[in-house]
């Protein structure tokens, strides 16, 4: 037998029921795509609230991502401390303005300029809570990931997906280079910081870029 095969079967369990009715398929994914059509990436933050126990369920299911090989390569890190999210609003709009003002080329600050972006980050500390997303990698308590960025990147998509089930607004934010975030939030260095999202509900009159989505037929391809 080769050597990178199990010796035995891997153990396995039933399938839960999920199934859903066949004449319930169509509205159920039509509501759910009508909702999160209407998401939006949020920069202006109200300081209200969030509800107990909405953001544990809400990284649950994250937590419920697909990965590779099983491994689960993701640490999600709360952040509510309002002394802890203004020093990383300072560090983090430290590595911003190195960004816009020597790191980052001409094309992509032209690409960046419709959405009004620039080095200053309020919404680090007025969102009541900010989750950093990490990355794990082989170190001595995690064995080597496999399809680390993949299984974050969909970890994630479903971490967005249900806060804005919950009515809370998100925002991606990924300074660059992000290894401060180790020492600030005390992680260990086989950890790497993927993403920072604010957590919340809008401001009022928040506003948002106007922009346009691409539509279906010029993403999709069917065979």
């Amino acid at each position: 037998m080769p050597p990178d095969l199990p010796a035995t079967p891997p153990a396995t369990r039933t399938l839960p029921d999920y199934g859903v009715p066949a004449g319930q398929a169509l509205p159920r994914v039509r509501a759910f795509a009508d909702a999160l059509t209407l998401r939006r990436t949020v920069r202006e933050f109200s300081d209200r609230p969030i509800p107990d126990g909405v953001l544990r369920e809400a990284l649950r299911a994250a937590a419920s991502a697909p990965s590779g090989a099983n491994r689960q390569p993701w640490r999600f890190v709360v952040v509510t401390d309002p002394e802890l999210k203004r020093r990383l609003r300072v560090a983090a709009e430290a590595e911003e303005r190195v960004f816009y003002e020597r790191r980052a080329p001409e094309e992509w600050l032209a690409a960046l300029a419709p959405l009004g972006t620039d080095a200053s980050k309020p919404f680090l500390d007025t969102a009541p809570a900010v989750i950093v997303v990490f990355e794990v990698h082989r170190g001595p308590r995690s064995p080597r990931p496999y399809y680390v960025k993949e299984s974050v990147g969909i970890a994630v998509g479903f971490l967005l997906a249900a806060l804005h089930q919950a009515g809370l607004a998100t925002l991606t934010h990924t300074p660059s280079p992000m290894r401060f975030l180790n020492e600030l939030l005390d992680r260990p260095p086989e950890e790497r910081g993927n993403l920072i999202i604010p957590v919340g509900y809008p401001a009022v009159g928040a506003r948002v870029p106007a922009i346009d989505r691409k539509s279906p037929d010029e993403v999709v391809v069917w065979r």
